[in-house]
């Protein structure tokens, strides 16, 4: 190790990918302003709330304040090449978080020493874990802390974490003011300076008990996976500084600790420190490629990160190359088996990119015009497809609006724009319902529905009218009732004449439609039963209610007919007839659609959570606690479908942020009373207009 504490033997070459990740509003886009400032990539800092940052460029994140897609920087820090996704922290934008992590080598998670983000922090540890990605914890904002005790704020985050927070820095405090750090594994006090690295000072007078216990925790939980280290600390011989280094790298990548940096993201203090952790023990391509199942050897390969439609160079796919190098023109192969040929490389910063001529190994480079690649694909130089990698599920949605062009001729630009808005954002959905006829557009909540409502009209010029989906509500009967039906008409030539006797009457709820007959004496030829059936499946598309009519039986038990003027459409037309007459007689009554919906929230929130069923015409099944989550719960409930509109927004409220559900159709049930008739009068003025 030199005079600066550098630790050589740990380091790995070549490029590195680093996620930027944390809950809601943690500093981490300020934080990438300062990792570009410290490593000489950009001039000043960029601030978030002037609009004046590399990241968060889109109209949109600049009119909100927020991250709503990941943004990418590249830099070079000490000769070494480090790029940096900075992910959205909402939960509603976390979709895309999903395809960044696997290919990247390590993730700084940003956090604060908040109890009301620790449910948030440990959703987005979990991602992390699952995935095997090692990770740094940054506990921002420590010049807002006013003197808390850094060990306390441990043990408030710990839970969040499977693996043991490992305190790697304590700060040095001055009238309740963080001026500076102590480095527990160089056993050195820094102080921050403004606009500039920390500079080394003299270890505080009162500070070196705090030090030493603070450093002797640290080396207990690294001595855990190392037998040396244990040896050495019961022996009380002080172990090497490059064993403490090698230990920290190691223990890093295998995931064993997560090492816990403190610092301000948006004056930049600590923020050199965590550089220089970052090029001497975060691992490189060839670990994430192992933890991959990527083979050492073959053609180069990459994986497809993001997907970016820009208004003049067209598609861009975000990748990074796991093995080898391409070169512009170079022709691929992804795993559904397309091929194309590479129409351009450049690195992307915020929103300027810059050209290139090859993408080495490591590096994470926006490919041109590989148009039909989708993120998430793996591709390799050459004809024969690569193995695909392993496929993200789509979220369940969890709101929903109705959408349509303001202006009638915008209606082709408007399917064009939404295809190229779901490839950029795999967890957006949009349907043709073919039955209300309304263009339905599903998402994770308001603000993401609202960005995308944004976007088409930013990007694609194409503006919207938007409303509330309708609800597919349904209508059957409660009595059975039996009515003729006689069609007879007579305009010339041949005439028309159909004459049925039917009985309709109710069945079992799910059980649907179903035609019989009783005819005796060849009153009503057999070749005219079909339709009867056909006329009455013509009556159900609309009840007297305004609805679907479902569970409802059809039974032809007589009727006549002429041997010249009876047909087909004669018989149809005498079946509607009576069908007509009869649901209005035979009780109608309104079904809604009902959904079981499962609830997921932290512990705390449940009651809260559950009071917002009983408020929405819910009815409770039970809860339980959530599978592999401490301290989470799942609560089951049925809830109709036209009160789960909004639910997310309230759930949230409720749950700082991280409440979810999912749901699925359950069942139709009665509905009557108010609620009821305020449907069916709806339905009518609609269908007046």
């Amino acid at each position: 190790m030199d005079a600066n504490g550098h630790h050589g033997d740990a380091r790995v070459a070549g490029p590195r990918l680093i996620a930027i990740v944390g809950p809601f509003q943690g500093g981490k886009t300020s934080l990438l302003e300062s990792l570009l400032t410290r490593a000489g990539a950009a001039a000043r800092q960029g601030s978030v709330r002037e609009g004046t940052s590399v990241g968060d460029s889109s109209p949109e994140a600049r009119a909100h304040a927020m991250s709503v897609e990941p943004n990418i920087a590249s830099v070079d820090y000490m000769g070494d090449r480090f790029t940096f996704f900075d992910c959205a922290g909402s939960i509603e934008f976390a979709h895309d978080m999903r395809f960044v992590l696997p290919v990247c080598d390590a993730a700084i998670v940003v956090c604060e020493a908040d109890p009301r983000k620790t449910p948030a922090l440990q959703v987005i540890l979990r991602e992390l874990e699952e995935l095997g990605v090692p990770r740094i914890l940054f506990l921002n904002k420590i010049d807002l802390a006013g003197g808390a005790k850094i060990r306390e704020a441990l043990e408030m985050l710990q839970p969040a974490s499977r693996s043991p927070l490992l305190l790697r820095q304590i700060p040095i405090w001055e009238n309740g003011v963080a001026t500076g750090f102590i480095d527990l594994a160089l056993e050195r006090a820094f102080v921050y300076r403004e606009s500039a690295p920390s500079q080394v000072v003299e270890m505080p007078a009162g500070a070196a008990d705090d030090e030493k216990q603070a450093r002797y925790s640290m080396l207990e939980k690294l001595a855990d996976y190392d037998d040396a280290l244990m040896e050495q600390l019961i022996s009380d011989i002080e172990p090497p500084r490059d064993r403490i280094f090698l230990d920290l790298a190691q223990e890093l990548r295998e995931g064993h600790v997560v090492p816990v940096m403190i610092g301000s993201a948006s004056a930049g203090h600590g923020v050199t420190r965590l550089l220089k952790a970052l090029r001497h023990e975060a691992p490189g391509v060839a670990k994430t490629r192992k933890r991959l199942g990527v083979n050492e050897g073959g053609p180069a390969l990459a994986q497809v990160a993001r997907t970016i439609h820009t208004a003049h160079g067209g598609k861009l796919s975000v990748a990074r190359v796991l093995r080898g190098a391409f070169a512009d023109g170079a022709t691929v192969a992804c795993a559904r088996e397309h091929e194309e040929r590479i129409a351009g490389l450049s690195r992307l910063m915020g929103a300027v990119s810059t050209k290139m001529p090859r993408a080495e190994e490591g590096d994470t480079v926006a490919f041109a015009r590989l148009e039909s690649f989708v993120t998430g694909d793996r591709f390799c130089e050459g004809k024969k497809p690569p193995e695909a990698a392993r496929a993200v599920p789509r979220p369940p949605a969890t709101q929903a609006i109705a959408i349509a062009a303001k202006d009638r001729k915008d209606e082709v630009r408007l399917a064009a724009a939404l295809a190229k808005l779901c490839e950029e954002d795999p967890s957006l959905v949009y349907v043709h319902d073919q039955e209300s006829g309304e263009l339905k557009l599903y998402g994770q909540g308001e603000m993401h529905l609202r960005v995308i409502v944004e976007r088409l009209a930013e990007r694609f010029g194409v503006a919207i009218d938007s409303a509330k989906p309708t609800v597919a509500y349904r209508e059957t009967i409660r009595e059975p009732v039996t009515v003729r039906g006689r069609h007879k008409k007579q305009s010339g030539g041949h005439g028309q004449f159909g004459d049925v006797l039917v009985e309709v009457a109710p069945r079992e709820r799910g059980a649907g439609f179903a035609f019989g007959e009783r005819v005796h004496g060849g009153t009503v030829p057999r070749q005219y039963f079909s339709s009867v059936e056909i006329g009455a499946r013509d009556a159900m598309a609309r009840g007297p209610l305004g609805f679907p009519v479902v569970d409802v039986g059809v039974t032809l038990v007589d009727g006549s007919y002429h041997t010249v003027d009876s047909s087909d459409m004669a018989f149809r037309a005498a079946t509607k007839l009576a069908l007509a007459e009869a649901l209005p007689m035979a009780r109608p009554v309104l079904l809604e659609p009902i959904l079981a919906v499962t609830i997921y929230v932290p512990s705390d929130a449940l009651a809260r959570a559950s009071a917002l069923v009983s408020a929405r015409r819910g009815q409770i099944l039970g809860f339980e606690s959530r599978d592999g989550w401490p301290s989470w719960e799942a609560l089951k409930a049925l809830i109709p479908e036209a009160e789960i509109g909004d639910l997310i927004i309230e759930l949230r409220s409720a749950t700082s942020g991280v409440g979810a559900f999912e749901t699925k159709f359950d069942h139709l049930a009665e509905l009557s009373g108010r609620v009821a008739d305020t449907v069916i009068a709806e339905r009518k003025r609609a269908n007046a207009a």
